[in-house]
C-alpha cells in the first residue's frame, strides 16, 4: 500500500519514535515539578524550544508548545482579537483557509467583531491589493494561511507583511501547517507576528503543534488552570513528544531544500500524466507559486469517496479534502472560492507526497487513476 496522504498525516521518522520511548522511559516527571527529576524533564522542553529558535531564527521565549496546529490557530486568532478589541473590531481572513482558521472567525463574528473573507482567484491566491482595500483603522488582526491545505496555493506572506509593517496596530497571523518543511519561511523578514505549526505534518508525533509569538504581544488565553506555557496554554507539558516533535521539525528543515525538488519533479510528472486523463480538471496551478507536494484534481460528476476507494483497492492512498472535513458531503469551499463550479467543487482528490515516493510510485499511481475513472466512467452523473 503507498500512502499519498501526508496533507492530512505523514508516517513518523523511525528516530522520531525512538526518541518518544526514550525520553517516555527516563523522563517521565511533571516537567513543571520543582525536584530534580521534573527540572530535568522541564530542561529538555527548553532545549527544545531553543531548538526551534535556531531554525526559526528566533528567540525562544518566543514559541509556544500546543496540542496541534489547531490549537496553535485558535490560540493566535482569539487570543489576539480579544486581547486587542479595545483598539478595534475588525479582522481579516481569506475564504479558503483551514477550518481550524474559518471557522474560528466564524465564531468570533458571533461575539462581535466584524469580520472580511478574502475572495482567491482560479488558481487559489489572494491578493494583496485586496488585503490592502480591506484594512480600516479598525482592524487589529489578519490571518492569512502560507500554503492551502487542499490545493496547494502558496499565499504571497512576504509581500502581505510588508504592506502591514507600517500598521503596528494590525497583527499579522499566518497558519504555515502545510509550509514549515517544505519551503523557506522567514518569520522576521516577513513581518509575522503569529505563526502556527503542527508536528505530525513533518514526520513527528501527533498532539504537538508550535505558535510563534512575537516578544512584547500578548494573547488573551482560551484554557485556564495553569502556569505552563508563558501562562497563555495550561497543561502538563507532554515532555517526549515535544523532543522528539523538535527533532522533527529539525530534520524536515534540513530536508526541505532537496526535498522541494524531489518533489517538484514528482509534481511534475504526476501533472503530465494526468493531463492525458481529459475527465479530470488540475486545481490549482501546475506550476509557478504552488506547493511540491500537493496535487489536486477533480472529476466533476463522480463522488470523491468512490475514487478514493477505488485507488484504494488498487493499492493507494489519497484523499478528498482536508482530514478534519473529509467525512462531510459538501462541496469543497476552497475549489468553491476558486471557481464558482458545484460540480468541480464536489469531486475533488488531494494526492500528497513524501520523501520516500519515487518516480516509478507516480508512474504506477497515474496508471491506477487512469484505470479507475475507465472504470467509473459508466457512473458518472450528469446532473
Amino acid at each position: 500500500m503507498l500512502y499519498f496522504d501526508h496533507c492530512a498525516s505523514t508516517p513518523p521518522h523511525e528516530e522520531v519514535i525512538q526518541t518518544i520511548a526514550e525520553v517516555m522511559r527516563i523522563h517521565y516527571a511533571n516537567p513543571s515539578s520543582i525536584h530534580q527529576a521534573g527540572a530535568n524533564a522541564g530542561h529538555l522542553i527548553d532545549r527544545s524550544r531553543e531548538l526551534l529558535a535556531k531554525l526559526f531564527k528566533t528567540k525562544a521565549e518566543e514559541w509556544v508548545f500546543t496540542s496541534g496546529g489547531t490549537e496553535s490557530n485558535n490560540l493566535a486568532i482569539q487570543g489576539a482579537a480579544r486581547q486587542y478589541a479595545a483598539r478595534g473590531k475588525h479582522l481579516i481572513t481569506t475564504m479558503i483557509e483551514h477550518a481550524s482558521v474559518y471557522e474560528t472567525f466564524q465564531q468570533l463574528e458571533k461575539e462581535g467583531f466584524s469580520v472580511t473573507y478574502l475572495p482567491v482567484d482560479e488558481l487559489g491566491r489572494v491578493s494583496v491589493q485586496d488585503v490592502e482595500a480591506a484594512l480600516t483603522e479598525e482592524t487589529i488582526l489578519v490571518s492569512v494561511m502560507h500554503v492551502n491545505n487542499e490545493v496547494g496555493s502558496v499565499q504571497p506572506i512576504a509581500e502581505i507583511g510588508r504592506l502591514l509593517a507600517g500598521r503596528p496596530r494590525t497583527l499579522f497571523h499566518v497558519d504555515a501547517v502545510q509550509s514549515v518543511g517544505k519551503l523557506p519561511i522567514d518569520i522576521a523578514g516577513w513581518g509575522i507576528d503569529l505563526l502556527s505549526g503542527s508536528a505530525h505534518k513533518v514526520k513527528g508525533p501527533k498532539g504537538v503543534g508550535i505558535l510563534y509569538i512575537k516578544s512584547g504581544l500578548k494573547l488573551h488565553p482560551i484554557l485556564y488552570g495553569g502556569e505552563q506555557e508563558r501562562s497563555i496554554r495550561p497543561g502538563t507539558s507532554n515532555t517526549p513528544a515535544i523532543v522528539a516533535s523538535a527533532k522533527a521539525f529539525r530534520m524536515a528543515m534540513e530536508k526541505a531544500d532537496a526535498s522541494f525538488g524531489h518533489w517538484r519533479r514528482l509534481r511534475s510528472r504526476l501533472i503530465g500524466h494526468l493531463a492525458n486523463v481529459p475527465e479530470l480538471v488540475l486545481n490549482g496551478s501546475a506550476d509557478g507559486d504552488t506547493a511540491p507536494h500537493i496535487v489536486h484534481f477533480s472529476y466533476p460528476g463522480m463522488k470523491p469517496e468512490v475514487i478514493v476507494h477505488a485507488l484504494e483497492q488498487k493499492g493507494f492512498i489519497v484523499s478528498t479534502k482536508s482530514a478534519c472535513s473529509s467525512k462531510d458531503d459538501k462541496p469543497s469551499r476552497v475549489i468553491m472560492a476558486m471557481s464558482g463550479d458545484t460540480r468541480r467543487a464536489a469531486g475533488g482528490i488531494r494526492i500528497s507526497f513524501g520523501y520516500e515516493h519515487t518516480e516509478d510510485n507516480i508512474d504506477h499511481l497515474a496508471a491506477a487513476i487512469r484505470d479507475t475513472v475507465t472504470e467509473l466512467k459508466p457512473m458518472e452523473r450528469r446532473s
